[in-house]
């Protein structure tokens, strides 16, 4: 724990600091972070704890956290709903691209879901911030900064009972651009009441003990109308607090002026209204209750997200920079993900970047996201979350909704930590992958189901004596490739056995991260279609086709973008063909397990389905709004007696040249490295957004190695979607080691040299560059994909 620095010059007067009562947390986290004591100089101060509030501990800290007794309570505040989308009309393009028109995915006069920052017409910026709990500090380490590795922190985790009543967000009021000096921050509650929410700024970097944490302002929400009192409930926007002054300035100095292009660090704590405290200090409470929130029973008392506001400007993923982890602003080109990209994780906990909010999310937005989340999570066999499955509650409405036939009982079984498959060992059922099937005669124009499977093989059964099914990997064919400078690599290719029949065409598949697809969705077909080239015009060998994908709730005619094969058009129709063939669950997407048979009449199913209209909904907004995690090519200002993190381990300088050298073999006439998201999805978060996912969302001829037996749509048997190259450096971390990394559509290379090598057909001749490099210039281009 970073200790306490009180600067004598910048205390409070008595009477200054007798204004107003402050919450109990203001001590929690002045303790734990260790800032110096705030002075009137800022317009803001930190006044002692509220008469008759006994002093608490942080999470974590020396009091432990109230076990979790979670019921399933959640406040009377509903997410508002969505706006309608507008309807699109059919867009008219050049029959060499496989369709005469289309219908784009939004209308240009598609509102907002929710705002996120606007200018008041006085310059004023108003940026608003969503939160949701986490347990520790962003560069908690989960050991000392000197010693061993021990283990994670707990930043970026999940506790219980996330999904109810625990989300808030800040309306950054910025008055510096309109000439003045002063910021306010409003304090806005999603569902019922906040008793004790603190907020510390500006990380007191001129510190020398300061390393986890340790802040220059601490201070708390009050509520005038509350008589002063930290309590701060749905629907209101009276707590709130301002500063005038720049307070990360070294000790004793003065506070000086704010600027346009500061940076103020901002990190909120949050604590319900709970039992036996706060507002119900005294009251007589069982011990099983103490300390517990009202509203639910579950936990009271948490952390959140440690955010980097620029004056002006607005929030901006960041990174540590010397001499002590520092933030300064992430450098535009390391965005992969624009404005949604995750800052630098310095509490070692590099397996959950792919789980995380995007950065610039909206304060309701931020609700949507972890109701999403718990769906994605939760059993549809016995309700239960996948964390904390005896804390969390039951998610009592899906109940036994796991089909007769599935191969996994949750989404998040498939997507290890929102990652990839898990690695296919020799015998074993391949039940995290898709295997998906057809008859002899089945097309991409015309699918026709398998007689035995459908449209895919589910490998599980809740029936004990029903047949097997199962699918798995029997043997691997090996070869081996040397390079021009005596390099061998070996490659391997899966030989399948069925348990049952084997059918006429199959294409294995293995779950890709899911991080990004909101970005993917929110691309305008003009920007995809413009990268195409069916006829190879400029006779670099390379063509790009766009799949062309029948919406199946309204038979019109969208752009595929999602899926190995482009085959889906829709977050939406990604996620009702996932819940169907790979659990067994109904949608308003494919309401009847008979469309699993490509039964034609299976939408005119009666009746409810067992996702709800609006959960489809939250299942899409969860994933629409996952971040990006940012390029690790920068090194961090981690201290000289500290360890590095093994994520940040890299070579800047390496990964520079690999990107040049990716570019100069012209792998970048698939993987695209920019693209720029357009200005109608729903989501202000994902629009105009340049993000850097390494794609061009086409189809390309990958040649007979990398080819199976199934066609989609416009997508032969050896025709793939150029897949997006964001994540795959943190694949080792997701996947629990870079043994369990599996790459390429069916898993089969173990590494990146042996996915590069896969490549043929239209990418053959930039594998056959890469192959012609040096052994340095290699890893060099290794490096660089690493680091994505």
């Amino acid at each position: 724990m970073a200790k306490k620095n009180v600067d004598p010059g910048r205390l409070p007067s008595p009477a200054t600091a007798t204004l107003a009562g402050l919450l109990v947390a203001t001590a929690m986290l002045t303790s734990c972070g260790g800032g110096s004591g705030s002075g009137s100089a800022a317009g803001v101060f930190t006044p002692p704890p509220a008469a008759g509030a006994p002093p608490s501990a942080s999470p974590g800290d020396n009091a432990p956290e109230p076990e979790n007794i979670g019921t399933h309570v959640d406040a009377p505040n509903p997410v508002p709903p969505s706006p309608s989308l507008p309807p699109t009309q059919p867009v008219t393009v050049d029959a060499s691209l496989g369709v005469t028109s289309f219908y784009p995915l939004f209308a240009a006069s598609t509102p907002v879901t929710e705002q996120i920052q606007y200018r008041e017409p006085d310059g004023t910026l108003v940026t608003l911030m969503g939160m949701r709990p986490t347990e520790r500090h962003a560069r908690e380490r989960g050991e000392p900064w000197t010693a061993a590795d021990q283990g994670p922190g707990r930043y970026l985790t999940f506790p219980s009972a996330y999904f109810q009543n625990r989300t808030y967000g800040i309306e950054i009021r910025d008055h510096v651009p309109a000439g003045k000096q002063l910021i306010e921050m409003i304090l806005i509650v999603n569902d019922g009441t906040f008793d004790g929410t603190t907020f510390s700024l500006f990380r007191n970097s001129n510190d020398e003990g300061v390393r986890d944490f340790g802040w220059a302002l601490n201070t708390g929400f009050d509520n005038p109308n509350r008589g002063g009192k930290p309590i701060c409930t749905a629907g209101s926007r009276d707590c709130k607090i301002s500063f005038d002054s720049y307070w990360d300035v070294p000790k004793g100095q003065p506070h000086r002026a704010l600027k346009m292009g500061d940076v103020i660090e901002l990190s909120p704590a949050q604590r319900m209204e709970r039992y036996g405290d706060g507002m119900h200090a005294g009251e007589p409470v069982p011990d099983s209750l103490r300390g517990k929130a009202v509203v639910d029973g579950a936990g009271s008392r948490y952390y959140s997200f440690e955010q980097l506001y620029v004056v002006g400007q607005g929030l901006v993923p960041w990174y540590g920079v010397a001499p002590r982890l520092n933030s300064a602003p992430l450098p535009e080109a390391t965005l992969l993900g624009g404005a949604t990209s995750l800052s630098y994780n310095y509490s070692e906990e590099p397996m959950r970047v792919f789980q995380q909010m995007a950065n610039n999310i909206g304060i309701v937005n931020s609700k949507r996201f972890v109701q999403g989340r718990r769906l994605f999570h939760t059993s549809f066999l016995d309700g239960k979350h996948s964390e904390h499955p005896d804390d969390n509650p039951v998610f009592a409405a899906h109940v036994g909704q796991l089909g007769p036939r599935f191969n996994q009982e949750r989404c998040i079984a498939c997507h290890t930590l929102n990652g990839r498959s898990a690695m296919p060992g020799i015998g074993a059922r391949l039940d995290t992958m898709a295997v998906l099937t057809g008859a002899a005669g089945s097309t991409g124009a015309n699918p026709l189901p398998d007689g035995t499977y459908g449209a895919n093989v589910q490998q599980r059964s809740r029936d004990a004596g029903a047949t097997d099914l199962s699918v798995s990997v029997a043997s691997y064919q090996t070869s081996v490739r040397t390079l021009p400078d005596g390099e061998t690599v070996e490659l391997q290719k899966p030989v399948y056995a069925f348990k049952g029949p084997v059918p006429a065409q199959f294409s294995v598949r293995q779950a890709s991260q899911i991080v990004g697809m909101g970005l993917i969705e929110a691309v305008d077909e003009a920007t995809i279609l413009a990268l195409a080239d069916p006829a190879d015009r400029d006779g670099d060998g390379v063509k790009g086709v766009p799949n062309w994908i029948t919406n199946p709730e309204n038979g019109k005619v969208h752009l595929g973008r999602f899926g190995w094969k482009a085959a889906k058009a829709t977050m939406r129709q990604q996620i009702g063909d996932a819940l169907l063939k790979d659990i067994g669950v109904t949608s308003p997407v494919f309401p009847s397990r008979g469309c699993q048979r490509l039964d034609p009449d299976c939408r005119n199913a009666t009746g409810a389905t067992a996702i709800s209209e609006a959960e489809l909904s939250r299942l899409t907004d969860y994933l629409s709004l996952l971040a990006v995690p940012a390029q690790r090519s920068l090194r961090s200002g981690f201290p000289n007696d500290t360890r590095v993190s093994p994520e940040h381990d890299v070579n800047p300088g390496q990964i520079v040249r690999g990107s040049a050298l990716f570019a100069q073999a012209q792998c970048v006439a698939c993987h695209t490295p920019q693209l720029r998201t357009g200005s109608a999805h729903p989501f202000a978060e994902l629009r105009n957004q340049t993000i850097r996912p390494y794609t061009n969302l086409l189809l390309h001829d990958m040649g007979p190695g990398l080819a199976d037996t199934l066609a989609e749509g416009k997508a032969a048997a050896s025709m793939w979607r150029t897949a997006p190259l964001w994540g795959l450096g943190s694949l080792k971390y997701v996947q629990g080691s870079e043994q369990n990394v599996r790459l390429l559509h069916d898993g089969r290379a173990r590494t990146l040299m042996e996915a590069i090598l896969w490549h043929g057909g239209e990418a053959a001749a930039s594998r056959t560059r890469f192959e012609a490099m040096s052994r340095d210039d290699r890893a060099a281009v290794i490096a660089f994909l690493s680091s994505l």
